[in-house]
């Protein structure tokens, strides 16, 4: 991972301070690119822990469709919810807030990325709309030429309705002699909290689909829009860049044929093999 520790330097270096949302300044950079060979090992920061389950867990509820986050809960806890009052995820903060701003209830969060990704358009509807996911399989099963094989997140129409737009907007898989390549457009891109976690994800993404695809592993590539570091992260970011990073991990997978088969897969079911991270870095998110 010393591509992402590299990120994390050109942005301390050509980064200008600006304000958002957010009230925390950031210093931020407008484009950049990073890419990961997969065959190479799992890209899973090193030099911090990475936070696995809350990765495979998010995957797995966003690839079912659904926008409620205590389902997150039940699905990262592997718990039924009743059993789950005091228990948070990483999208436990946006329910508070940004949600129940929105008047959902009860966890619910709108259209958010697993609803786009099954039912792109609809939201109230389980049935309408465009599952995209499935479409993509069926594209690499039978179009692996194409171009055209692309997942957005990012619907103008229901935005406004959702507890966060999406900030991994879109992204396109293309197979080369046999090997499945994705590439990611992030449109924010919180460098220090938020990066790690979403190259881990669609790397996994990546895995999964190569698996059902019966294709082998190219590259990830991640690519960039407003990327930045927060204030109340700079002393974090400056421990973690004198770190040296240590060996990728691999990753190991359950087996499964189809999405059908995927779904009935388990958080605990997905492992890192071999992963020797350093001490975890904390810092708060901005919300």
């Amino acid at each position: 991972m010393k591509q992402y520790l590299d990120a994390l330097k050109y942005i301390q270096k050509n980064g200008e301070f600006v304000e958002n949302r957010t009230g925390v300044g950031t210093k931020s950079v407008f484009g950049y690119q990073m890419r990961f060979n997969l065959q190479e090992g799992f890209p899973a920061v090193t030099t911090k822990k990475l936070a696995w389950r809350s990765v495979v867990s998010e995957l797995l509820w966003f690839l079912e469709g659904s926008s409620n986050e205590r389902r997150l809960a039940e699905i990262l806890y592997e718990k039924p919810r009743e059993e789950l009052e005091d228990k948070t995820t990483i999208w436990t903060a946006n329910a508070n807030a940004q949600g129940k701003a929105l008047g959902y209830k009860d966890g619910e969060l709108g259209p958010v990325y697993g609803v786009q990704w099954r039912r792109f358009n609809y939201y109230d509807d389980p049935i309408a709309g465009v599952d995209q996911i499935g479409h993509i399989i069926q594209q690499i099963n039978r179009e692996p030429d194409s171009r055209r094989i692309i997942l957005s997140a990012w619907n103008p129409m229901l935005i406004d309705e959702m507890a966060l737009p999406p900030c991994h907007t879109l992204s396109q898989f293309r197979v080369i002699n046999g090997k499945l390549s994705c590439q990611l457009y992030q449109r924010s891109a919180d460098m220090f909290l938020g990066v790690p976690f979403n190259i881990a994800s669609y790397s996994l993404l990546t895995h999964m689909l190569a698996q059902i695809c019966k294709l082998e592993l190219g590259e990830f590539i991640w690519t960039g829009g407003d990327c930045h570091i927060y204030k109340n992260h700079n002393i974090q970011v400056m421990q973690q860049v004198n770190r040296d990073p240590r060996k990728l991990p691999k990753l190991q997978m359950p087996a499964f044929e189809n999405l059908a088969e995927l779904l009935q897969t388990k958080t605990s079911d997905y492992k890192l093999l071999d992963y020797d991270p350093m001490d975890s870095i904390k810092a708060p998110m901005a919300v």
